[in-house]
């Protein structure tokens, strides 16, 4: 299924328009830098985040906030960790990724910066509080073993078999790499970053439609049980034996599948929203309006499935219920939006598609 998708990506994504191929990669990219940051419980502003994209990416940025240093960064480390993939991955490489990500040292802890941990506080372990007693989930290899063990990822990552499929390629390295946890701090994102890196050699493309960390992020609960569970399934008499990750793989492989159904998504998206403003260039509506109809067209298949009433309208545009009630009446008219079925009180709406539009 994921092989499916992946040709019906490129297939959806090779008749765009250049200026509208840009819009699905900055969407992309956008959801990307939000979204790993959002596993590790960091919220990053969406505007700067936007500016940032549009900007490596040589778009438009009027009306889109100056970028903010540290969501410049993280944005540049995603653009790197896709650019250049006939090189080699390398340690100096994987150190300026982390470094990306503290353009300025944190102020309640220590945290090794563009370099690899050195266990001086002690060994680098996940732990959680569980009935008032501290439990370690996981243990990663100590410093010591940091050079054996990156030489062997390295290996196996820079030379792979030609026998391994290129997404099991990239599972395998996720969980290789997180499983080392080389870093004070930073191990989950460019683990993140690292298998965006290897997907993007296999498809042999820098250009992103799809956002794996957005589709982790939607279940991130399972992605933290899953990886628990396989680095810990060996018990003492196992410890010698190899790694069983068959469910971490099947777990990856469904992600990335739901990860290439969201990027179909967003083609969609981006389509409908070129058409709609190309038929109506020339519909006069107010601030309030085009708010709204924005709102619905960017996030089109995410938000409002059940259709838009009059209260979304006054949450999003603003005014009383009465002026949501005319200006929806008006946008129905314009041929902006169409009604669903339920009618009166319940009254909801979505964006109008032409229906020689829908056959195309």
């Amino acid at each position: 299924m994921v092989l499916a998708l992946q040709q019906q990506l490129v297939a959806s994504t090779g008749g765009l328009p250049e200026g509208l191929e840009k819009q699905a990669e900055l969407d992309a990219l956008v959801q990307s830098a939000i979204k790993t940051s959002e596993i590790e419980g960091e919220s990053l502003n969406v505007g700067s985040v936007r500016s940032s994209v549009a900007r490596q990416l040589g778009l438009e940025q009027a009306g889109l906030p100056n970028a903010v240093r540290y969501e410049e960064s993280v944005v540049e480390m995603l653009v790197s960790a896709v650019s250049d993939l006939e090189k080699p991955l390398t340690s100096k490489l994987l150190c300026q990724w982390q470094a990306a990500l503290y353009p300025e040292p944190p102020l309640l802890r220590r945290v090794a910066i563009g370099s690899f941990r050195d266990d001086a506080q002690g060994p680098m372990q996940v732990v959680s509080e569980r009935r008032g007693r501290t439990e370690v989930r996981f243990e990663a290899p100590p410093a010591k073993k940091l050079a054996k063990e990156l030489k062997s990822f390295y290996a196996a990552y820079n030379s792979p078999s030609s026998a391994q499929h290129g997404v099991i390629r990239a599972a395998i390295a996720h969980l290789h790499f997180i499983t080392i946890h080389s870093f004070d701090d930073g191990n989950g994102r460019v683990a993140r970053a690292l298998t965006d890196r290897a997907l993007a050699q296999y498809e042999n493309s820098s250009v992103r439609f799809y956002s794996l960390s957005a589709a982790i992020e939607k279940n991130k609960n399972s992605y933290y049980q899953i990886l628990e569970e396989t680095q810990n399934c060996r018990n003492k008499q196992q410890q010698h034996q190899p790694l069983d990750i068959t469910e971490w793989v099947l777990w990856f492989l469904d992600t990335l599948e739901q990860a290439m159904r969201d990027g179909l998504l967003r083609i969609e998206r981006v389509l409908l929203k070129a058409r709609f403003w190309q038929r109506h260039a020339q519909t006069l509506l107010s601030e309030r309006q085009l708010k709204v109809l924005n709102r619905l067209l960017d996030t089109y298949g995410l938000e409002f499935v059940d259709g838009l009433a009059a209260r979304h309208y006054q949450a999003i545009g603003g005014g009383s219920k009465a002026t949501a009630t005319r200006n929806l009446a008006d946008l129905v008219q314009k041929e902006c939006l169409q009604p669903l079925a339920a009618g009166g009180r319940s009254a909801r709406y979505q964006i109008y598609q032409d229906k020689a539009e829908i056959k195309r």
